[in-house]
């Protein structure tokens, strides 16, 4: 799994990762990953068209949502998080471009719902955003649990 752009073993159930290419897709299924969550926009950078009938021929399930990099929202968010409810348990990879987007979103999975240390939440890619990152992702990263998934 090193191979993948950027990956980060965040638990020991979830990998993370840039966009895989068509071939690694392979590894993922060898290493009895059981789903796919993509939260890359189609036309991003690398996307496959094909990734979700890709994933779905090695056996894994695949989940996409769309996250545009310049307008992520608390929808997004509530989405994911209900993803990643009902899929505890299986074996996971959650991929984007370059693995910033899903820095931050399994950032705040981990600390608004798991109740994680922020230091421990802290992958190294988005340690290393954060210094330079813009003011539409710091909301991000300030929002609450309410605003997330309001009463």
């Amino acid at each position: 799994m090193e191979q993948l752009f950027n990956f980060h073993q965040t638990t020991d159930l979830v990998g993370t990762a840039g966009q895989p290419t068509r071939d690694q897709f392979a590894t993922i299924a060898a290493e009895d990953y059981r789903a796919v969550i993509n939260l890359a926009m189609p036309d991003s950078d690398n996307a496959l068209a094909d990734e979700a009938s890709l994933v779905t021929s090695y056996g894994l399930s695949y989940f996409h949502i769309p996250v545009p990099f310049d307008a992520p929202t608390a929808e997004h968010l509530r989405l994911f998080f209900g993803l990643m409810d009902t899929l505890e348990g299986q074996k996971m990879l959650v991929h984007c471009v370059v693995n910033a987007r899903v820095s931050v979103f399994m950032y705040k999975y981990l600390t608004l719902k798991k109740g994680w240390a922020a230091d421990q939440a802290t992958s190294p890619l988005l340690h290393g955003w954060l210094p330079e990152m813009d003011n539409v992702w710091k909301a991000v990263m300030n929002m609450s649990l309410e605003d997330i998934e309001p009463a």
